[in-house]
């Protein structure tokens, strides 16, 4: 088979839409070792830098928009932690979760999609999203349904 099959009641997103509540662009601020971040996507780009570049963490933590922190986040000329690929997925949890408690209509977004498959749906992105062919890895939609998960088990306790 080419294409896997689609989960017909799949939830489809963008992590780069400014318009959208569950991405990681959407400016909702919050507050996450003792700092303000103005999106996840301001968290996830300066936690690159922490250990290697404390000047240049800050400069992505106050970045303008989300964009600007993602572009500035993709330099070459600076360099990334050493154990990023081991702590990205972590790294992007905590934000989402984060966020989640600090904005109600971020929460409840995450909780609408119910048990529904949540897939990002970047064509070109193949670990974060789930591909041009999906069959990316999507582990932004399973950070997502991760938190969903802790959401609800916070809930009934």
């Amino acid at each position: 088979m080419l294409f896997p099959d689609l989960d017909e009641d799949a939830v489809f997103l963008s992590r780069s839409d400014e318009s959208q509540v569950l991405g990681t662009h959407m400016f909702q601020p919050f507050i996450l070792d003792g700092k303000e971040w103005l999106s996840v996507e301001h968290y996830f780009q300066a936690m690159k830098f922490e250990t290697t570049s404390p000047d240049y963490y800050e400069k992505i933590r106050l970045a303008s928009d989300a964009k600007k922190a993602r572009k500035l986040g993709a330099t070459r000329f600076k360099k990334v932690r050493s154990d990023w690929k081991k702590v990205r997925r972590v790294v992007m949890t905590r934000a989402v979760y984060t966020r989640s408690h600090a904005h109600p209509d971020s929460k409840d977004a995450l909780l609408e999609t119910g048990k529904r498959k949540i897939m990002e749906n970047s064509q070109y992105d193949y670990y974060w999203g789930c591909g041009r062919d999906r069959r990316g890895e999507n582990i932004y939609g399973q950070v997502l349904m991760d938190v969903r998960e802790k959401l609800l088990s916070e809930a009934q306790d």
